[in-house]
């Protein structure tokens, strides 16, 4: 039986999905590479999820994050705030215009840094129900050395996990776009990070 979306455009504000803007309210706009990331959202089936609330949070061109426990050497960016919102249309559909996050170092190790990359939060029906994920974009050769994809027990997923560039979708002398579907369970579910894979 299929059920209505459960969250409603008008819980969002007119610069939630588009961090080049949300941080400054559209009063400055962030610096970096402006990008858009969109795809949509569906069932092992294919079937798309509606009215699914997203977030994504990243960090900024340089790499760093704006949290007070991200001492990276990259300088902060003050116009912008690294994180925003959307809900999926009836074909399942989101899209966040941003800007690509800068590679970063991981300190658990001499030398190993992080791939530029942008998570993403899923809700379900309620806020107690969310599945966390990340992606990567297609090409970045930090891929393959990131010590967080090592962690992933099928290769396979580390594809699930990189969003590929769509020319179609960018935005002529403005933004280059990426795709990236999630899929929710089955055997091509995208790899989360609160759910064993599989499951």
């Amino acid at each position: 039986e299929e059920t209505g979306p459960v969250f409603t455009r008008d819980l969002l504000g007119p610069h939630d999905h588009n961090l080049i803007v949300n941080y400054t309210q559209g009063a400055a706009e962030a610096i970096g590479e402006r990008i858009l990331v969109h795809g949509r959202i569906m069932d092992q089936f294919g079937r798309p999820q509606r009215g699914v609330l997203i977030e994504m949070w990243q960090a900024n061109a340089g790499g760093r994050y704006r949290h007070k426990k991200d001492g990276y050497l990259a300088p902060l960016d003050p116009n912008f705030g690294g994180c925003g919102r959307t809900i999926t249309d009836d074909e399942g559909r989101y899209q966040f215009l941003t800007i690509k996050p800068g590679a970063y170092p991981w300190p658990n190790r001499v030398n190993d840094w992080r791939p530029a990359h942008v998570h993403f939060s899923v809700f379900g029906t309620a806020f107690v129900q969310r599945l966390v994920t990340q992606c990567y974009f297609e090409g970045d050769p930090l891929i393959r050395h990131c010590p967080i994809v090592g962690t992933l027990p099928d290769p396979a997923g580390v594809d699930r996990l990189t969003a590929v560039l769509d020319l179609n979708a960018s935005l002529p002398l403005d933004s280059l776009a990426w795709r990236f579907d999630i899929v929710l369970r089955g055997r091509r579910a995208t790899p989360f990070e609160n759910r064993p894979e599989g499951s």
